[in-house]
């Protein structure tokens, strides 16, 4: 997937146009986690050193009517982007207009305005989300090329990213995205063998395209999380009250049938009889009692997983393996993310979402490869999709 990058067009004198991902917690006007923040400085930092305009936009939540506006301004990002950068960074409250245009045309090389969230434009026909084409060809009127490093919303069809590029712009992308289509694009298509894939989470659902694609692809599928219990339900095996998705039972069972020796389930689980910490836990091998539910992986499995691990070469992780944010419930998530840690030359990969706040709040972050930020396009990508936002920058 050779796409032009932002190193490859000349940038000086240029308006430049950078879709990011600045899509963070705020409260009142405090941002809790400025993770994605940080994830767009390289960029930011090369458009400015290089002579560029840097004009930076993104969504924040989601908003569909006036009282969603609240709390929802790029303006304490803009801040907090001024404040990592120790640079003056401009901040201007509108998605289109005078006000925004004469900004922009005030500026001088090397210098960052912000405009404000480009979902502000959902509310009078979801003109963002449904790429409309001419707010798409509005934003685009407002540089000279198009740097879109926002991975998170690249499996998105939106008029700031799509939007824009259709018009015919130079679209390239960013270092963030860069590195996204590298990695995980890589260890789909060319990864190092043996290519270990490790999916856990609550639904079946939510991964069939990944089991499917990843069949073809990878040398073993661990599987761990809520999912385990309908496939535990495909082999006729005994789930108490654990979460099961009863119409995904027969998929599980065609899955399983596919796939052969390559999905690797739990043999144990920790056991309790109820969601909650605070209720004894038990350890059971292959089924879960009637009054019982499964809430993570037990320690059996840590070690099956952990031995199957040992040799990888590629590891990508998608989904945690228990209910982790409960502690009684983390020791498989944890023991997983140990054993991928303890891996010495391999490339290792979290697919964004669950498994990458697990990895954060557990103090594993900086131990992998490569954390995505898109939960959503990441999942996309290992299923073996066209990203439309990916498919809309220039080729090499």
């Amino acid at each position: 997937m050779a796409k032009k990058t932002v190193e490859d067009i000349d940038l000086k004198g240029k308006k430049v146009l950078v879709r990011a991902d600045f899509n963070v917690p705020v409260k009142d006007d405090a941002i809790s986690d400025d993770t994605r923040i940080k994830a767009a400085l390289p960029t930011i930092k090369y458009v400015v050193q290089h002579g560029g305009k840097a004009i930076l936009f993104s969504h924040l939540g989601r908003v569909k009517t006036e009282e969603d506006k609240e709390g929802k301004s790029l303006a304490p990002v803009a801040k907090r982007l001024g404040e990592l950068l120790d640079k003056d960074v401009k901040f201007v409250p509108e998605t289109r207009g005078k006000k925004l245009e004469d900004a922009i045309d005030e500026m001088q090389d090397g210098e960052i305005v912000v405009f404000e969230n480009t979902r502000f434009e959902d509310i009078d026909g979801k003109k963002e989300s449904k790429n409309d084409p001419e707010l798409g060809k509005y934003w685009a009127s407002l540089g000279d090329v198009f740097v879109n490093d926002a991975f998170g919303t690249a499996h998105r069809s939106h008029a700031s990213n799509v939007g824009i590029a259709s018009t015919g712009i130079p679209t390239v992308a960013g270092f963030l995205m860069e590195k996204e289509i590298k990695f995980i694009g890589e260890a789909v298509d060319d990864p190092k063998r043996p290519m270990i894939a490790i999916l856990g989470g609550a639904k079946v659902s939510d991964k069939i395209g990944v089991i499917e694609n990843l069949i073809e692809k990878a040398d073993k599928i661990l599987i761990g999380g809520g999912m385990t219990y309908t496939f535990y339900k495909a082999e006729g095996k005994k789930i108490g009250n654990s979460l099961v998705e009863e119409d995904k039972v027969e998929l599980a069972k065609s899955l399983i049938e596919k796939a052969g020796d390559k999905l690797v389930l739990p043999v144990d689980s920790v056991t309790a009889e109820e969601f909650s910490n605070d209720v004894p836990t038990e350890i059971y091998e292959g089924y879960i009692p009637d009054d019982r539910m499964g809430l993570d992986i037990g320690p059996k499995t840590v070690e099956l997983f952990s031995n199957i691990l040992k040799d990888a070469q590629t590891v990508v992780w998608n989904g945690p393996m228990g209910v982790f944010e409960m502690s009684n419930f983390a020791k498989g998530t944890i023991g997983v993310c140990q054993a991928i840690a303890d891996l010495k030359n391999a490339t290792t990969i979290i697919g964004g979402g669950d498994s990458a706040a697990a990895a954060e709040s557990l103090g594993f972050a900086d131990k992998f490869t490569h954390i995505s930020t898109g939960g959503g396009a990441s999942l996309e990508l290992l299923e073996g999709r066209t990203l439309p936002g990916l498919a809309a920058i220039n080729d090499k």
